[in-house]
């Protein structure tokens, strides 16, 4: 692993870590919302997040790099059927748990914010892909440090906001997303 994905992933973490850990000290029961269902109604907040993270795929599905369909072709089908179950798992819990519309200024908001800047440099990510000469090798390429961009920023952030709302589905939705998102790009990236 690249020096620069090791301070990128491990910021991340410990950004991570000191939100829980003050969360956790600020908070006289820090598990008992996570115990709780989801507000079900639509979310603004995860219908921005979902905005953001469609836009640029949509916008991917007119210029797809040289060679993507018959790397697409041979997607490991495990990994395939877990990217799309995390998939609309995800986006269903994003889009519908009222939670993540809840501000109030505590250390919980970290997370929130986290999620937001992950998304942030997604889209950055994708502004330098569509600059790019749009080959598979910028499409699977690190941005910020953060390896395989395009697939681990989202899903980074998605579990961010399963932690700030206390949605334990969307947390294990973004497990699923994850191991099955990750796993094919990191696949493809092999090929290359």
């Amino acid at each position: 692993m690249k020096t620069s994905s090791i301070i990128a992933v491990g910021a991340l973490i410990a950004a991570f870590a000191a939100v829980a850990a003050w969360s956790a000290m600020t908070c006289s029961e820090p598990l008992k919302g996570y115990l709780q269902l989801p507000e079900l109604g639509i979310s603004v907040v995860g219908s921005v997040f979902l905005l953001m993270l469609f836009t640029p795929n949509i916008i991917w599905s007119k210029n797809q790099p040289a060679g993507y369909e018959e790397s697409a072709k041979r997607e490991n089908k495990t990994l395939l059927a877990l990217e799309r179950t995390g998939e609309v798992l995800s986006c269903i819990f994003v889009v519908t748990d009222r939670r993540l519309d809840c501000f109030s200024l505590s250390p919980r908001l970290g997370y929130i914010i986290l999620a937001l800047i992950l998304m942030t440099l997604y889209e950055l990510y994708w502004i330098k892909y569509f600059r790019s000469s749009r080959t598979l090798a910028d499409m699977y390429s690190d941005y910020c440090g953060f390896p395989l961009a395009g697939a681990s920023l989202p899903v980074f952030s998605v579990f961010l906001l399963g932690v700030y709302s206390r949605n334990v589905f969307l947390i294990a939705a973004a497990v699923i997303l994850g191991i099955g998102h990750i796993g094919i790009h990191s696949m493809h990236k092999k090929e290359i």
